[in-house]
């Protein structure tokens, strides 16, 4: 019996809806790296130290992770379209609001309540896609990589513009820009996205939510001012107020009636897979970032849009590596792609390593376009993974669970990379690729580690196996 043709993108209307989705991860990832050739220009106009900076890019990071549990449940209760179109509107306004600040404690702030409502535009709108893709495997794991591809396109975006409208207009429209694109995402949901029905109605697990919250916030916290500060001082009972809480956080998923992560979902290899490499991703990626940024503006004294440019390469193959994921999934398998991914990252941040005070673009080239391309390939692979494991009505509750460990991932590199640059940003550089390539063989080696007794084709837990044979 012949197989079916593999669709290379998603049915008509699946697509559609996977274009209206994608207005969330965009406008969240945007927000990302946009800021960081910002950061100079915010410094100077309110004489912010890197501390602050890093709170900057940390209190958004740290918010969107600390919600996205609580986004997924929402999500999963009100209906995901309802959740989307709602998070689109009040991202919009947070946005603004970061446009107006008066100071660094208010822009602080905004940042936050902006990564606290974007935190309902990524469960919701991957629980869009699994409600359009009827249950379809294939049609499925084609629009996750579409979704996963509009992110790739606001990070490759995201520098360029940035340093355009910081050099133009001011870094306050580095989040003006928002307004517009939240605007059309929310009309292009209302037309074409069929109403979604909430998952059946449950009580709401406000202690797990709380629980979560207080702990990301202590842990991530702590990291950023342990940098500054020393650990003498208070970060340091913080970061064990924060991983206690977080033990009592999974201590009371595993006894809650309706927890706020699934748990037994993350039991299969699947879904805790993704978390583990998914957080890798990201620490080393989100960190990387933030470190680039300060040592081209500082370091090699570059405008905003000449460092815009050369983070280009470092966002751009996001795009082509995403759409290629499916493709090389369904005839090599998740795990060889996911390993290989992951393996031509940490090549790129070995090449990165190599930086100095003279550096120019052409040497930055190679690392730069092995990193996303990479990562690009592996992270499509994880997300389909995990939403193939789960139940549909699960999809928002899931997702939310491995995006928010993915953001706390980021909201940590951003914090250990940023504090080794904060003296001397070349030798920042070169000890965040050594650590971030390090790393990231780490996770390539679970990744490659053989699977524990007999495989059965019809268990969920094998679902990757029956979805990229």
């Amino acid at each position: 019996m012949s197989r079916p043709m593999i669709a290379s993108s998603p049915a008509p209307r699946l697509g559609w809806v996977t274009a209206a989705a994608s207005f969330g991860f965009f406008v969240t990832q945007l927000d990302v790296t946009i800021v960081n050739v910002a950061l100079d220009a915010i410094g100077r106009t309110f004489a912010a130290p890197t501390a602050q900076l890093q709170w900057l890019v940390d209190a958004y990071v740290l918010a969107l992770a600390a919600m996205l549990l609580s986004a997924g449940a929402i999500g999963d209760r009100i209906g995901p379209k309802r959740a989307f179109v709602w998070g689109l509107v009040l991202f919009g306004v947070a946005s603004a609001i970061c446009g107006l600040a008066a100071g660094p404690l208010s822009l602080i702030v905004a940042r936050a309540a902006q990564g606290a409502t974007g935190a309902l535009l990524i469960p919701p709108s991957l629980a869009l896609i699994a409600h359009a893709a009827h249950g379809d495997d294939r049609k499925r794991a084609s629009a996750v990589g579409w979704w996963t591809a509009a992110g790739g396109v606001s990070i490759a975006a995201g520098p360029v513009l940035g340093g355009l409208l910081v050099e133009t207009l001011g870094w306050r429209w580095v989040f003006f820009v928002n307004l517009p694109i939240c605007l059309l995402g929310a009309i292009l949901t209302q037309i074409v996205a069929p109403p979604t029905p909430p998952k059946p109605a449950a009580p709401s697990d406000l202690t797990g939510q709380v629980l979560a919250v207080a702990a990301v916030t202590l842990v991530v916290g702590a990291l950023i001012e342990g940098g500054h500060r020393g650990w003498r001082a208070w970060p340091a009972g913080a970061l064990v107020a924060g991983l206690g809480l977080l033990g009592l956080f999974l201590r009371h998923q595993r006894r809650a009636v309706h927890p706020v992560m699934p748990l037994a979902a993350f039991a299969r290899r699947p879904a805790w897979l993704a978390v583990v490499v998914g957080s890798a991703l990201n620490f080393t990626y989100y960190g990387m970032i933030f470190v680039l940024g300060l040592y081209m503006l500082r370091a090699l004294d570059w405008p905003p849009g000449k460092a815009g440019l050369a983070f280009l390469p470092l966002t751009a193959t996001f795009i082509v590596s995403n759409l290629a994921s499916g493709r090389l999934v369904s005839r090599l398998g998740a795990r060889a792609v996911t390993a290989g991914g992951v393996l031509i990252a940490a090549c790129g941040y070995a090449l990165t390593a190599r930086l100095g005070a003279e550096s120019g673009m052409l040497e930055m080239l190679p690392g730069f376009a092995l990193i996303p391309g990479g990562m690009g390939l592996a992270i499509p692979a994880l997300t389909s993974g995990l939403l193939a494991s789960v139940d549909r009505h699960e999809a928002g509750a899931a997702s939310g669970a491995l995006n928010a460990c993915r953001q706390v991932g980021g909201a940590a590199g951003v914090a250990i990379f940023g504090a080794l640059a904060s003296v001397d940003a070349v030798a920042g550089v070169r000890s965040s690729g050594i650590a971030a390539a390090a790393m990231l063989l780490g996770a390539a080696a679970i990744v490659l580690l053989p699977r524990g007794g007999k495989r059965n084709p019809t268990s969920p837990a094998n679902a990757e196996a029956q979805i990229h044979p």
